[in-house]
């Protein structure tokens, strides 16, 4: 086994790695459960807690 074979199977392995981590995440965002949640932080910027910079 060379480098070049090496290369070639790290670059394989990590095409999978990332597709099915991208994968994962997107099925976690899009879970009906997960909803509300990513809905109360989306209104984190617009809440008035009557504090000044």
């Amino acid at each position: 086994m060379d480098l070049d074979s090496i290369t070639v199977a790290l670059r394989s392995f990590w095409t999978i790695w990332l597709m099915l981590l991208l994968t994962g995440i997107l099925v976690y965002a899009m879970w009906p459960g997960n909803r509300r949640t990513f809905e109360e932080a989306a209104r984190i910027p617009l809440k008035d807690d009557g504090q000044e910079f």
